[in-house]
């Protein structure tokens, strides 16, 4: 709070704005949305899988095709063809959440066998693809 001291008139009007009941109407205002607020209800919708018995080779979180030196193609460890991919491929589109591929080829794996692992890949429309294992690369060339 200030105080006017100094060559002002008594009858001059007081230039001064009161903010007290800006101040008091911005309090109110304040409670008012405070209370009208809807309480919130903090809750975590998770999808769960859906159990099944029929064994499966397809992982439902990610997946890793490794291609090594002599051409054989792996699907989380074991070894399959073309077709066998392709099908993998297709049950990991039916999942309700698409699973992420890891391809991992050899840095001695022919390009060809590759090529086709990449083109089956590609066919089967796979969204979530990821490359690793590339520093391995780094000591190759």
């Amino acid at each position: 709070m200030s105080m006017a001291v100094g060559d002002r008139d008594d009858n001059e009007p007081m230039m001064d704005m009161n903010t007290t009941p800006l101040i008091d109407v911005m309090l109110v205002l304040l409670i008012m949305f405070i209370i009208t607020i809807p309480v919130q209800t903090h809750a975590v919708k998770i999808d769960l899988p859906v159990p099944t018995n029929n064994e499966s080779n397809v992982d439902p979180v990610k997946n890793k095709v490794m291609i090594d030196p002599a051409g054989t193609i792996t699907w989380n460890g074991t070894p399959v063809d073309l077709a066998q991919l392709a099908r993998y491929l297709e049950e990991t589109k039916a999942l309700p959440v698409e699973p992420e591929l890891q391809v991992q080829p050899d840095p001695f794996a022919r390009y060809f066998v590759v090529d086709n692992v990449m083109a089956v890949v590609k066919r089967s429309g796979v969204g979530k693809l990821g490359f690793v294992g590339n520093e391995q690369y780094a000591r190759v060339f």
